[in-house]
């Protein structure tokens, strides 16, 4: 008995475009019983372009997939990698060809499974094993901050293992780097350099919030040549939110936490000439005691500006070396007149509980000083001073949703860099 093959059916419902999750014969197919029969395996009717032997297979061509002689059709196929994801995949008019249509990932394994149909209805099945080749280049991102508890304006960072430059590359790039929080929040990526990314949501971190970044670039294409490796992902969570606002034309820091304010501090700040910087700031990191020598910030030694002194409970906030701490030397001046090199100075006693206060990752705002604004990447963290729709304009995805729900090498080194040198 003869019956109408099922391809035919599939080519009257104009189906040329597959889904791979979903059977091609979705509109119904012939003569239920050759369909029900044991499939034979087409081994001898299928023919790919895919390596034999231990050879593998070049992730920047399709798998491509066809049937010998006029007796056979292909009637459905789907392709899956190694972690069951569907590979999208086209079918032509005559059930003759088959062909993937989405890029395959670099040193990985792909299972495709061709059914077929005879003249007379008989199905047919074939099983293909696809390895591609690991890729020439590799690009991966190391993620920063280190895994641990930071203040809500720690930004996220990412420095790619190589530079990319392409608008086309950089979309692929940061549509694979993925940042989860809990609590969702509004934030995005913007890059600020060729291999240096920062992620930070559009107003500071919820206070206990529990933040996840990892890539997906792993095997994926991102140009000719150049694939996405392994890159390990960093966990970490906020404190309290713990903000220090300084008024400099008022001599007076104010600490709040939770928008609660839990200690007022009579400050010093930079002298005309040393303005210490206005903007929002993040604390970089803590020392309990640093020299600070003029010499270090380009202050010619014997200079009436010169200095070296011995600083204790010294909270960094910028790389250049401006500092939160205790200043006891302008104790007289503090709360009354701007007389620092740049620094915020204070008591002794209320350097040492600001440093036992504040995390790295806090905010210090510095207000109505005659200094410049801080600058948003060259020196410490002053992304926040970006304004929002600025910061979007940096992101590689200009039509995406603003969202947590989503890509930095070798870390500065302090003793790297004369900007990293204190003054007060």
């Amino acid at each position: 008995m003869s019956h109408r093959p099922r391809t035919r059916t599939v080519l009257s419902c104009g189906l040329l475009l597959v889904p791979l999750a979903v059977s091609a014969t979705a509109c119904g197919g012939s003569d239920s019983e050759a369909l029900s029969g044991t499939p034979y395996d087409a081994a001898d009717q299928i023919t790919a372009n895919t390596p034999v032997g231990t050879r593998k297979a070049d992730p920047d061509k399709p798998i491509e997939v066809s049937v010998k002689g006029d007796d056979a059709r292909i009637t459905d196929v789907t392709a899956t990698d190694t972690t069951g994801r569907f590979v999208r995949g086209e079918l032509s008019a005559d059930g003759r060809h088959w062909r993937t249509t989405a890029p395959l990932a670099a040193g990985s394994r792909y299972t495709v499974r061709v059914s077929t149909e005879e003249e007379d209805g008989s199905p047919g099945r074939k099983t293909l094993v696809v390895n591609t080749r690991g890729a020439d280049g590799q690009l991966t991102a190391t993620f920063g901050p280190k895994e641990g508890e930071y203040g809500v304006g720690q930004p996220v960072t990412a420095e790619m293992s190589q530079p990319i430059k392409d608008p086309k590359a950089r979309a692929v790039v940061e549509s694979a780097l993925k940042v989860d929080s809990m609590p969702r929040v509004q934030g995005s990526w913007h890059w600020v350099d060729d291999k240096k990314l920062h992620f930070r949501p559009k107003e500071y971190w919820p206070a206990h919030a529990t933040i996840s970044v990892h890539s997906n670039l792993a095997g994926l294409k991102v140009a000719k040549g150049l694939y996405g490796g392994p890159s390990k992902p960093v966990k970490i969570t906020t404190g309290d939110r713990v903000e220090a606002i300084t008024d400099a034309a008022a001599h007076q820091m104010t600490v709040l936490r939770n928008g609660e304010s839990i200690n007022t501090i009579p400050v010093t700040t930079g002298k005309p000439g040393f303005s210490t910087r206005n903007g929002v700031k993040v604390v970089l990191g803590k020392e309990s005691f640093v020299r600070m020598r003029s010499s270090t910030v380009g202050i010619a030694a014997g200079s009436g500006d010169a200095y070296d002194l011995p600083v204790h409970w010294a909270t960094r906030v910028t790389w250049s070396g401006e500092y939160v701490h205790a200043a006891p030397w302008s104790v007289g001046s503090q709360g009354a007149a701007n007389v620092s090199h740049g620094c915020t100075g204070m008591s002794t006693s209320n350097a040492q509980w600001f440093f036992n206060t504040v995390r790295i990752g806090d905010i210090v705002k510095v207000v109505n000083s005659g200094g410049d604004t801080m600058t948003p990447f060259d020196n410490g963290f002053g992304d926040w001073n970006m304004p929002w729709q600025e910061w979007r304009e940096g992101s590689a995805l200009k039509n995406k949703a603003d969202t947590t729900t989503g890509a930095a090498g070798r870390a500065q080194d302090p003793a790297d860099d004369a900007r990293l040198r204190p003054k007060f």
